[in-house]
C-alpha cells in the first residue's frame, strides 16, 4: 500500500492506494468511500479484494486530511469535488466505487456532478432523511441527538444516536415519548469531558443527511448504481432511506449481509460479516 497527498488550496487530501496502477487485472480501480469513516474502516473489505487495485481515503477535515478552507462543516458536494480531484490524481480513468453511510451520500452528489467518474456505483445505505415520508419527525429526531449532546456530552449523545438508528420504523411520538437513554447501558461513558466537535453528533454533518439528491441527473448518469442495505437493518432509519432511495430510482434496494457496518471486523465500531460482505459486493460488482 501506498499512501499520498493531494494538496489543494483547501486541503491536504490523503489517500492510500493497494495495489499498482494501471491495475493489474486490467480492471478500474476500486475506489471504497465513507463518511464520517476514514480510510482505515475499511482495511477489513479492502483485503478480500487482493486481486484488485483499492483506493481509500480520509474525507476532508478527518483523519489525516487536514483542512485548510476554514470550515468545520462536511458538505456532500464539497466532498465529491475532493474525490473527483483523488479520481483525476489517479490517472486510470473511471473508477468503480463502493461508498457507505455518508460516503453514499457523497457518492450520488459525485456522479450528479462528475457521471464520467463512476462506472459502477454501489451506494450503502445512505442516510437521506428527504427520501423518507416521515421527514420532518426524522428531522427531529436528529435535532434530539444533538440537543442531548450539547447538554450532556459524548457518552449520553452517542446512547441517544444509537437509539435514534435503531428504532424501528417512522418516528412517532411513542419514540419522542422516551426517556433519554443512559449511556452506561450502551457501555458508554456518563462523565462529559467537554468536547462538542464529533461529527455525528453535533451538526457538523446535517448536510449530509439533509442532502436532497438529483434524481433526474441519477437516473441520466451513464453509471450503473446501486442502492445497497443491510439484511439486518431491517425498518431502521438507513435501511428506510436505502429501500426510499432505490425506489425513487425505479428500482429495489440490493440486499448485503449484516448490518449498516457489515463490512467491518470489529476493530471499527460493532463487527459485522466482512468476508460475506466482500463476496456480495464481488459479485454485484461482476454482474455489471
Amino acid at each position: 500500500m501506498k499512501s499520498h497527498i493531494l494538496s489543494t488550496p483547501e486541503v491536504d487530501l490523503a489517500y492510500d492506494v493497494q495495489g499498482p496502477l494501471p491495475t493489474a487485472d486490467g480492471r478500474p480501480p476500486l475506489v471504497m468511500i465513507g463518511q464520517p469513516m476514514a480510510a482505515d474502516g475499511f482495511r477489513a473489505l479492502a483485503s478480500h479484494f487482493p486481486e484488485r487495485t483499492v483506493v481509500t481515503y480520509d474525507p476532508r477535515g478527518l483523519g489525516r486530511s487536514i483542512r485548510k478552507d476554514g470550515r468545520i462543516d462536511h458538505d456532500p458536494r464539497t466532498q465529491a469535488a475532493d474525490v473527483h480531484a483523488v479520481i483525476e490524481a489517479l490517472g486510470a480513468g473511471p473508477v468503480e466505487m463502493f461508498a457507505s453511510s455518508g460516503g453514499a451520500v457523497t457518492a450520488l452528489a459525485l456522479v450528479t456532478a462528475h457521471p464520467e467518474d463512476v462506472i459502477t456505483l454501489v451506494a450503502h445505505e445512505p442516510p437521506l432523511i428527504s427520501a423518507l415520508p416521515d421527514a420532518e419527525a426524522t428531522e427531529r429526531a436528529r435535532a434530539g441527538i444533538r440537543e442531548v449532546y450539547e447538554s450532556k456530552g459524548w457518552g449520553a449523545g452517542m446512547a441517544a444516536f444509537i437509539v435514534m438508528t435503531s428504532w424501528q420504523g417512522e418516528y412517532t411520538e411513542d419514540y419522542f415519548a422516551q426517556p433519554a437513554p443512559d449511556p452506561a447501558a450502551f457501555g458508554m461513558p456518563a462523565e462529559d469531558d467537554g468536547s462538542r466537535d464529533d461529527p455525528l453528533l453535533s451538526d457538523r454533518s446535517w448536510a449530509v443527511s439533509g442532502y436532497r439528491p438529483d434524481v433526474e441527473a441519477l437516473a441520466a448518469a451513464p453509471t450503473r448504481i446501486v442502492i445497497a442495505v443491510g439484511e439486518e437493518s431491517h425498518d431502521t432509519f438507513t435501511g428506510r432511506t436505502s429501500v426510499a432511495m432505490a425506489g425513487l430510482l425505479g428500482r429495489q434496494a440490493t440486499v448485503f449481509p449484516s448490518h449498516h457496518g457489515g463490512f467491518l471486523d470489529g476493530d471499527h465500531g460493532y463487527p459485522g460479516q466482512p468476508e460475506a460482505f466482500a463476496r456480495k459486493l464481488r459479485e454485484v460488482l461482476t454482474a455489471g
